[in-house]
C-alpha cells in the first residue's frame, strides 16, 4: 500500500470564480453533525476571512471518562502536532530578519557533533533536506515517547541515527530538523522556546490559548485524545510534548490558528521578503509551509499528528481565508472531512454523506465488482446479494454504502471510493489514502 503520510488536500480541481463569498454556514453544520452523530469525528472548526471569523463549530467530546463525557467547545485546546513547525519557521526568520542568523549558516555552529553537521545549513533543515534520521522514527520510541528526555539526550540520539542520505540530494520529511531549529531558537533569543513563542508570537497577537505543552504548563482545556474501536472512544496515551520540542509541541486552538495564519500572511510576523522565502517550494517543501494547488489558485499550511489530535491548517492568499480543522478523534478520512468543508466554502457540489438514500439493488453494485490492484495489494469485490463484498489478504468483509460510490466498514475504519469512470478505487484509513487500479 502506498502510504501518504504528510496529507495534502488531493482536491484539484476547485475553479475559485470569486474571491469573497458567503459560506454556507447551515451546511457545515449539516455535515460535521452528521459526522458527529455516526461517531465518526470530534473537534473544532474556525474559518477567518477578510479580518475576521466567518464561522466556529464543535463537535464530539473533549473528555470522556466512561460514563461523564464533556462536550468540546470553541475554546477547546488541541495538540497540534507538527503544525508547530509554522510557529518554528516564523521564529527562524524573525532570528534572521534581527542578522543573529543567517539562512545559509551551517549547523556546525551549534552543534558540531551531529552527523554531515559542516554540510547542513539552516535552509536545509526548513526544507526537511538536511538527511538527519528522523529519530521519532527510531525503533525504540515508543517505549520512550511519553518519558522525559533532556535536549542533550535527544542530540545524543540523533547523532547515533546518523544520516539517510547526502544533504541536498533530496527531501525528506524529518522531526529532527525542527527539533533542532527549536534549539538554535533557544540558544539565539537566549530563552526557552516556550518563552520565544509567547513573546514573539502569542502575545502579540493575543492567542491566549496557543503556547508550549510541557507537563508543568498545561491549562484545564488541554484534552486526550481517542481512537473509535468497538462501539467507544478509547483514550489514546499522551507523548511527552518536551520531546516534540520545535517539531510538535504546542497546543491551540482553531480560532488562535486562523489568526496566526492571517497574520503571517499579512506580513505581522515576518517582512514580505522572508514570507517569500518560506512559499518558495522545492521538491513540494517550502520552509515551514506545504502549498497545494486547486484548479489556478495556491494554498498554503501544514497539517499536523500527535497521538490522535490530528491538525488542518491552510490559508488561500487570493480569497484571504484561513481554515483550521483540529480533532481529537477521527475515523472518517481526514482528506474527506476538509474536501468537504472546501467544496461547501466554495459552493462547489457536495453530498453530505448519510444524507440521501443509499439502499442499493444488486445490478447497482455490479460497476464495482472486479479486481483492484496497486504494487503492495490486491482486493476482489463481489456480492451477496444487496452486499458490497471485499476480499483481501483471505479474509472478507462487508461494506455500507454512505454516498454515492462511497462505502465504509466502519468496525474497521476503512473507508472505499470508487471511480467506475476511470476504473480505480482508493482505500482511505484516517490520514492514509491507498490508490489501486481495476485489473479485471
Amino acid at each position: 500500500m502506498n502510504k501518504i503520510i504528510t496529507l495534502l488536500f488531493l482536491c484539484t480541481f476547485f475553479h475559485f470564480s470569486c474571491y469573497s463569498q458567503k459560506i454556507n454556514k447551515k451546511k457545515i453544520d449539516q455535515f460535521l453533525d452528521v459526522l458527529a452523530s455516526q461517531n465518526l469525528a470530534m473537534g473544532s472548526l474556525s474559518i477567518f476571512q477578510n479580518g475576521k471569523i466567518s464561522y466556529q463549530k464543535a463537535i464530539g467530546y473533549s473528555s470522556i471518562d466512561n460514563n461523564k463525557k464533556t462536550a468540546t467547545t470553541i475554546a477547546t485546546q488541541y495538540r497540534i502536532g507538527s503544525t508547530t513547525k509554522m510557529f518554528t519557521a516564523v521564529l527562524i526568520f524573525q532570528l534572521i530578519e534581527e542578522g543573529k542568523i543567517k539562512l545559509e549558516q551551517k549547523l556546525s555552529d551549534f552543534y558540531p557533533q551531529l552527523p554531515n553537521a559542516n554540510k547542513i545549513s539552516i535552509a536545509d533543515m526548513l526544507y526537511h533536506r538536511s538527511g538527519l534520521h528522523d529519530y521519532t522514527k527510531d525503533t525504540n520510541y515508543s517505549d520512550w515517547m511519553d518519558k522525559s528526555k533532556t535536549p542533550d539526550e535527544l542530540l545524543e540520539i540523533i547523532k547515533e541515527k546518523g544520516s539517510d542520505f547526502e544533504p541536498r540530494t533530496k527531501n525528506d520529511y524529518s522531526n529532527s530538523n525542527y527539533l533542532l531549529l527549536g534549539y538554535i531558537i533557544e540558544i539565539n533569543f537566549k530563552m526557552p522556546y516556550a518563552n520565544a513563542v509567547e513573546k514573539r508570537i502569542s502575545s502579540k497577537l493575543k492567542l491566549n490559548d496557543t503556547y508550549y505543552g510541557s507537563i508543568s504548563n498545561l491549562k484545564n482545556n488541554s484534552i486526550s485524545s481517542y481512537k473509535y474501536a468497538e462501539n467507544k472512544w478509547n483514550p489514546v496515551a499522551k507523548t511527552n510534548l518536551d520531546t516534540h520540542g520545535g517539531a510538535g509541541a504546542l497546543i491551540s486552538t482553531p480560532t488562535d490558528m486562523v489568526r496566526f495564519i492571517d497574520a503571517l500572511f499579512s506580513n505581522k510576523l515576518v517582512n514580505k521578503s522572508s514570507l517569500s522565502k518560506m512559499k518558495t517550494i522545492i521538491n513540494e517543501y517550502g520552509m515551514g509551509l506545504f502549498s497545494d494547488k486547486y484548479g489556478s489558485e495556491n494554498s498554503f499550511g501544514h497539517n499536523g499528528r500527535v497521538e490522535e489530535f490530528y491538525t488542518a491548517a491552510w490559508y488561500f492568499p487570493k480569497q484571504k481565508l484561513s481554515l483550521v480543522y483540529c480533532t481529537n478523534g477521527i475515523d472518517y478520512p481526514r482528506v474527506d472531512l476538509i474536501e468537504g468543508i472546501l467544496k461547501i466554502c466554495f459552493n462547489q457540489p457536495f453530498t453530505i454523506p448519510f444524507s440521501k438514500n443509499t439502499n442499493l439493488k444488486s445490478e447497482d453494485l455490479d460497476k464495482y465488482l472486479g479486481q483492484y490492484s496497486s504494487d503492495q495489494i490486491v482486493v476482489n469485490c463481489t456480492k451477496n446479494n444487496t452486499k458490497l463484498l471485499i476480499e483481501s489478504k483471505g479474509k472478507t468483509f462487508e461494506v455500507e454504502a454512505i454516498a454515492d460510490n462511497y462505502f465504509m466498514n466502519k468496525e474497521l475504519g476503512y473507508f472505499f471510493e470508487f471511480h467506475p469512470e476511470k476504473r480505480s478505487l482508493q482505500i482511505k484509513e484516517t490520514d492514509n489514502i491507498y490508490f489501486l487500479k481495476k485489473v479485471n
